[in-house]
């Protein structure tokens, strides 16, 4: 196991670091000047040579990766051109509002597919049984910024129990009045993720149930919620593991949507008005943070389909040890 964690962790170095060279080369391959950002429609030549000099437009590109690789490795994203400030604190700033809307709402949308996953392939043959495996199929069929456009004309300008958008000033100081606002995009994501995630709780639940070791345990005398508790459980939580970890690692991207919809200042709109401004250190910073949060979430959902698994524990490189 601790060869494979460290084999691991330097697959996932390597992902990061191929993941900055692409992001740095994309970016020089776009269309558009990032030293527009900062000169007026009518500028003269001197005015736009300067401003290029300013962004480092006119230095080689091998220059310019050098210059963005050293700052990373001494902890600097760089500093917007917009702005003047460092790119670093405003993404832990966003961070603060992104990293808590997916995680709630990831927790929340996982037990209840857990439980409607379970009851839909449990009570198959019964009316609710197929009702929520409808509901699963409808929420993939829907689109999130639709759901959220739906919870805001319903629990917002109808009945006004929740903000229709927007973000306290103050963070997180008063929880409870972040958590209201929070609300309706919460259960946007946990709506849209249920809907998915149930699909494969409901898969799993019904292989399980269908397998030759639950049906003998019945036979051995244990009741069926017994067996699937004893026998059942890990072998169906494998393949809904990896699973998981695909669903977080979505939701996080997607968050440039829900974040749009609600007018929440976290890391997506921080992109998206850093694209329109062609902001080259906001946009390399945001994707680069953003690249390595899902590469983690992909490393602990690895981590944690092996400690389920006993079977992946005893492979190395697909052969047994």
């Amino acid at each position: 196991m601790a060869r494979y964690l460290a084999r691991r962790a330097a697959f996932l170095l390597l992902s990061l670091v191929v993941a900055m060279l692409v992001i740095f080369a994309l970016l020089r391959l776009l269309p558009g000047d990032p030293a527009n950002a900062l000169i007026s429609v009518n500028a003269t030549p001197e005015q736009i040579e300067a401003a290029r000099a300013q962004v480092g437009a006119g230095e080689p590109v091998l220059a310019q990766l050098q210059t963005w690789a050293g700052q990373l490795l001494a902890g600097d994203l760089g500093t917007s051109f917009i702005s003047g400030q460092a790119v670093l604190p405003d993404v832990v700033s966003r961070l603060s509002v992104t990293v808590p809307l997916t995680l709630i709402a990831f927790a929340l949308a996982v037990v209840a597919a857990c439980l409607i996953g379970f009851v839909a392939a449990y009570r198959a043959d019964r009316w609710y049984g197929i009702v929520l495996s409808g509901f699963a199929q409808l929420g993939i069929a829907v689109p999130a910024f639709w759901v959220g456009m739906i919870l805001i004309w319903i629990f917002a300008l109808y009945l006004g129990w929740f903000p229709s958008g927007g973000y306290p000033r103050d963070g997180w100081e008063d929880p409870a009045e972040t958590l209201r606002y929070l609300a309706l995009p919460i259960l946007t994501i946990v709506i849209v993720m249920t809907a998915s995630l149930s699909r494969y709780v409901r898969s799993a639940t019904l292989e399980v149930l269908g397998s030759d070791y639950l049906r003998t345990a019945r036979a051995l005398g244990s009741s069926l919620p017994g067996a699937f508790r004893r026998h059942g459980v890990r072998n169906a939580a494998v393949p809904v593991i990896s699973i998981l970890g695909v669903e977080l690692a979505s939701t996080l991207l997607g968050a440039v949507v829900i974040e749009s919809v609600f007018a929440l200042p976290g890391l997506g709109s921080m992109l998206t008005r850093a694209i329109a401004q062609h902001d080259y250190p906001s946009i390399q910073g945001v994707l680069l943070v953003t690249t390595l949060l899902v590469l983690v979430i992909g490393f602990v959902a690895d981590i944690a389909q092996r400690l389920v698994d006993p079977r992946l524990r005893s492979t190395t490189t697909g052969r047994a040890a």
